[in-house]
């Protein structure tokens, strides 16, 4: 999770969030203290605080450093929040690694998710969390991962899990990626598409949910057992076409309702140079900055290839505008 400069290309968990990208600096090398600055000052700033607490979770699994923090305020709900995040992280990565104490660790994030929710009853974090980790129950036996869908046309998932975050913060962006992730590890992906589709006539506009669909183009293509050609062109035909095109007017054109991510504008960037519009990618290239993101770019190109990629996409898109 360190910066890491690839040619002129820096990828970094922070994004364009500076003081996020102090405090995952310091958790990697094993200091706190900013850490619960950065989470006290974004308070009750849902989308904010999910968004941070991912990244600062990311930065502090493979090391003790909150075990430091607990010593000196045990009590804390941040903490509490952020080592919910912290076990659902590792318990996801023993159960990719097959390893023996995944059910343990398992069990683990579940009671640190609870914990974390019952400190703090506001705060929708902790169940995102509970949400991340419903992917190791695809078949919904936990009683936490029922509920009923809000249109009788959508598939059975989560459901309950989402109302909680809902309530807590409507239209959360990790929270809607979460249940779109469900469906797609568990094999479901035709479900996901029918949410995707339900959520766009809801989502309001500014909404980075705008651009879920774009990642679920990527999804698809990624996943395709062949990429035949109609796959390689599907960035110019429709739905993509069309999606690309709400994101661009309702999102990047509109107010965006938070912050936006990099993955976001990413995502956006390399759908519109697939779709030959690479004067409006050189906008969005440029509010990115230096900073990129792996995907989509990983996700589309041939094994290794997603760096190069990238910079070719971006090179191509700073001649196009230069022309315009």
């Amino acid at each position: 999770m360190a910066v890491r400069v690839d040619d002129e290309v820096v990828f970094h968990p922070a994004g364009l969030d500076a003081e996020l990208r102090g405090a995952v600096t310091d958790l990697q090398a094993g200091r706190w203290m900013s850490t619960r600055e950065v989470l006290a000052t974004t308070g009750g700033d849902w989308p904010l605080r999910t968004a941070r607490s991912q990244v600062l979770a990311g930065a502090a699994t493979r090391s003790d450093v909150l075990g430091h923090w607990v010593r000196e305020d045990p009590e804390s709900a941040d903490l509490a929040m952020l080592r919910a995040r912290v076990a659902v992280l590792r318990a996801l990565a023993a159960v990719r690694a097959d390893r023996p104490q995944a059910g343990a660790l398992h069990g683990a994030a579940r009671e640190a998710c609870w914990r974390a929710a019952r400190i703090a009853p506001a705060d929708p974090v902790p169940w995102v969390a509970m949400l991340e980790l419903a992917v190791l129950d695809p078949d919904r036996l936990l009683q936490e991962h029922g509920g009923t869908p809000p249109d009788v046309l959508l598939p059975a998932g989560p459901w309950w899990l989402l109302s909680q975050i809902q309530q807590r913060d409507p239209y959360s962006r990790e929270g809607h990626h979460r249940m779109l992730r469900w469906w797609l590890h568990s094999g479901r992906t035709g479900f996901g598409h029918g949410f995707v589709s339900w959520l766009m006539d809801h989502a309001p506009s500014g909404s980075p949910l705008r651009l879920l669909p774009l990642y679920l183009h990527v999804e698809r293509y990624r996943n395709a057992p062949q990429r035949e050609a109609l796959l390689l062109n599907q960035w110019m035909q429709e739905p993509c076409v069309r999606d690309t095109e709400r994101a661009w007017e309702r999102w990047f054109l509109g107010q965006a309702s938070e912050e936006r991510s990099v993955a976001d504008l990413s995502h956006l960037a390399h759908a519109l140079w697939a779709g030959n519009r690479k004067a409006a990618a050189a906008q969005v290239f440029e509010v990115m900055g230096p900073l990129g993101s792996h995907q989509p770019w990983e996700g589309v190109a041939k094994p290794g290839g997603g760096h190069a990629l990238l910079l070719s996409a971006r090179r191509q898109c700073a001649k196009a505008a230069t022309r315009t």
